[in-house]
């Protein structure tokens, strides 16, 4: 495996919000265009309310879904729910370069949300037979990948400032009658962007990676730790 300080840096984008099914395309392409010499990347946005149901999803789990679309993807899992409020990162790195394996890749992202949400004070846990992260028995934050070529993509939904009243539409990740949670209602920040910049360094640190490509990257980063 080469050197972290030998691998590209990462960039980090930011998308802002956008319809759930191009994006989901556009990861596919990133995965099977890339060469051994490109840069991982993070994307952090948000998604207009829909639902997606993981390649192992059972069809009991929707409950009540309405309006709201419903999405047959290709990640791992069960069902959960993406809208407004919500923040979603997805790392599209080369895991075989990155010297990860699947499960060191869902316990590093655990990690770095775990303690992001130290920094507000928020007490959170990861459970090995739930991939996720919980406060005091309610998910604050799902997982579900992709691995394709060695190299993933989907990845993390923490709940910041959103309607949950959608995830009792389902059995969220195919479990009945399961509790969620968000940070805002946990005295943490509305704002997605200032979780983002306080989540993207520790993801890249938790994964093993180097500093991202401020080059490459979007301001975005910078402006909001500055305010």
């Amino acid at each position: 495996m080469p050197a972290a300080h030998e691998m590209p840096s990462p960039v980090l984008r930011w998308l802002g919000l956008v319809e759930y099914e191009p994006t989901w395309r556009a990861m596919q392409r990133q995965v099977d265009s890339r060469s051994a010499d490109s840069a991982d990347e993070f994307w952090f946005l948000e998604h207009p309310p829909v639902f997606t149901l993981g390649m192992n999803s059972r069809p009991e789990h929707l409950l009540a879904t309405g309006d709201i679309p419903v999405v047959q993807i290709d990640r791992g899992g069960q069902v959960t729910y993406h809208g407004p409020g919500q923040l979603v990162v997805y790392p599209l790195v080369d895991l075989e370069r990155a010297g990860l394996g699947v499960r060191a890749l869902v316990e590093g992202i655990e990690r770095a949300i775990i303690a992001t949400l130290a920094d507000w004070g928020i007490e959170a846990i990861g459970r090995r037979d739930a991939p996720g992260v919980y406060v005091v028995g309610r998910k604050i934050a799902s997982v579900g990948l992709r691995i394709r070529h060695s190299r993933s993509y989907h990845g993390l939904a923490l709940n910041i400032a959103m309607d949950l009243e959608p995830f009792r539409r389902i059995n969220p990740c195919g479990y009945a009658g399961l509790q969620m949670t968000q940070v805002s209602e946990l005295g943490g920040p509305t704002d997605l962007r200032l979780v983002a910049a306080a989540l993207a360094p520790r993801l890249l640190e938790s994964l093993g990676l180097p500093e991202a490509d401020q080059s490459a990257t979007s301001t975005w980063l910078q402006d909001v730790s500055s305010t």
